[in-house]
């Protein structure tokens, strides 16, 4: 059973992140510009660490969302908002 429940906490969070992400992304870009290569990526990566906690019992639930909370922040670094406006500050 808590196997289960600290999985299904992971997935929540996991759910959350991406939902903020895409969210964020909206209202930043709007729908025309939107992202939909880095979603995708936030939704395989969130299945590869959900696949990991539920297969590695050692593996605690908040190595596993900051892990995730850190790989949407890498990922969000990488869209087209903060990219120009890293140009606008550098150049």
């Amino acid at each position: 059973m808590k196997k289960t429940l600290s999985t299904i906490i992971v997935a929540g969070a996991i759910v959350l992140l991406t939902a903020t992400f895409g969210f964020a992304e909206l209202a930043a870009t709007g729908a025309e510009e939107f992202p939909y290569f880095q979603l995708g990526l936030l939704i395989v990566g969130g299945l590869i660490i959900l696949s990991m906690k539920h297969r590695f019992h050692r593996m605690y639930t908040s190595e596993a969302v900051g892990a995730f909370a850190l790989y949407t922040l890498y990922v969000s670094l990488f869209t087209n908002p903060v990219m120009d406006m890293v140009r606008h500050l550098v150049g």
